[in-house]
C-alpha cells in the first residue's frame, strides 16, 4: 500500500507536459525578481545621467554656431586662448571639464589642445569682449586707428595661450559669442574687459543698441573714468585730438566711393578697333554672298 501511495505521488509531480507548450511558455517570475529588477534600474539610471551630463558639460563645442540658445547666460565655457585676432575679441579652443576631465595630461588620450593652425580651423570659439570696445586696427581697406597695435599687443599679453573662463550672454551678427571673460593671474581670477578697461586701452561699449555688460556696467563705468582721470593708455593724449572706437566706426562707414581706389578700365586702341570693325564689316558680306 505505502508503494503504490508513493508512486500516485511521483507520477503527479512529473505530469506529462507537451513539447509545444513548454517551448512557448515564458517564466516571468525571473523579471519580477528583485534581483534582477534592481541592478537594472540602476545601471540604466547611471547611463542616462551620464550621458546627460556629458552633453551638458563635457562635449566639447567646436565653434561658436554649436552653442544652443537655452545655453545662453546660464553656461560658462573654459578652454585656451589660441588667437587674438582684435583688440578685443579672441579664438579659444574649448576644453570642457578641464584638467579634472583628463584635458592636457591624460596619456595615449586626444584631450589635447591642437598647436597647428590646420588643426585649429573651424575648432575654435571666437569670443567678444562685452561691455569694452577697443581701437581698430586696418582692415576693409580702412587705416588702423591711433593706439590699435598698443591695445592688441595688451591683450596678446594678458590672454595668448592661457586658460580662460567665458560666461556667454549672446551670439552676435558676426557669429561671435558675446561673453565676460575671466582669466587667472597670479592666483587671481581676473576680469578681462575690466582689466583692459582699467589699463587704458579700451572705452565702454556705447553703441546706441546690442550693448551687452552682464551685471558689471556700472563698475565699467566707474573703472574707465579712473583711468581718463589718470591719462592712461588711450586717454594720453590731449581730449580735443580724441576719438572713440564708435566715432571712429561711425566716420570710416561713411566714407564715400571717391575715398576708395577704382579700379580703371582699360582703353581699346583705335586700331584694334578699327580691325574689329573691317572684320564685322567682311564677314556680313561673304554671308551675303554665300
Amino acid at each position: 500500500m505505502v508503494s503504490s501511495s508513493t508512486d500516485d505521488d511521483s507520477s503527479k509531480k512529473h505530469k506529462y507536459i507537451q513539447w509545444g507548450s513548454s517551448l512557448n511558455a515564458t517564466d516571468w517570475t525571473h523579471y519580477t525578481d528583485p534581483r534582477t529588477i534592481i541592478p537594472t534600474l540602476l545601471l540604466t539610471s547611471t547611463i542616462l545621467l551620464s550621458v546627460r551630463v556629458y552633453r551638458s558639460y563635457l562635449r566639447r563645442i567646436p565653434e561658436a554656431t554649436y552653442i544652443r540658445p537655452e545655453l545662453f547666460r546660464k553656461r560658462s565655457l573654459f578652454g585656451t586662448v589660441t588667437r587674438v585676432g582684435d583688440a578685443d575679441n579672441f579664438h579659444f579652443f574649448h576644453t570642457p571639464g578641464g584638467k579634472w576631465a583628463g584635458w592636457g595630461w591624460l596619456p595615449l588620450s586626444r584631450r589635447r589642445v591642437p598647436v597647428k593652425k590646420l588643426d585649429l580651423k573651424n575648432n575654435t570659439i571666437h569670443v567678444r569682449i562685452a561691455g569694452v570696445d577697443a581701437p581698430e586696427g586696418a582692415h576693409f581697406g580702412k587705416p588702423a586707428q591711433p593706439h590699435s597695435d598698443e591695445a592688441l599687443q595688451w591683450l596678446k599679453d594678458y590672454i595668448l595661450n592661457r586658460k580662460v573662463r567665458a560666461y556667454i550672454y549672446k551670439r552676435d551678427q558676426y557669429e561671435r559669442v558675446v561673453a565676460t571673460v575671466w582669466v587667472r593671474r597670479w592666483l587671481i581670477q581676473r576680469d578681462v574687459g575690466k582689466e583692459m578697461l582699467k589699463a587704458g586701452w579700451a572705452t565702454i561699449y556705447d553703441a546706441k543698441a546690442g550693448a551687452e555688460f552682464g551685471a558689471f556696467e556700472e563698475e565699467y563705468r566707474d573703472v574707465e573714468a579712473k583711468a581718463k582721470q589718470l591719462k592712461k593708455g588711450i586717454w594720453a593724449g590731449k581730449a580735443k585730438d580724441f576719438e572713440s572706437p564708435r566715432a571712429y566706426k561711425t566716420r570710416t562707414a561713411d566714407m564715400t566711393t571717391s575715398d576708395k581706389v577704382i579700379p580703371k578700365t582699360p582703353k581699346v586702341s583705335e586700331d584694334t578697333t578699327s580691325m574689329i570693325g573691317s572684320f564685322v564689316q567682311r564677314f556680313v558680306i561673304w554671308r551675303k554672298n554665300k
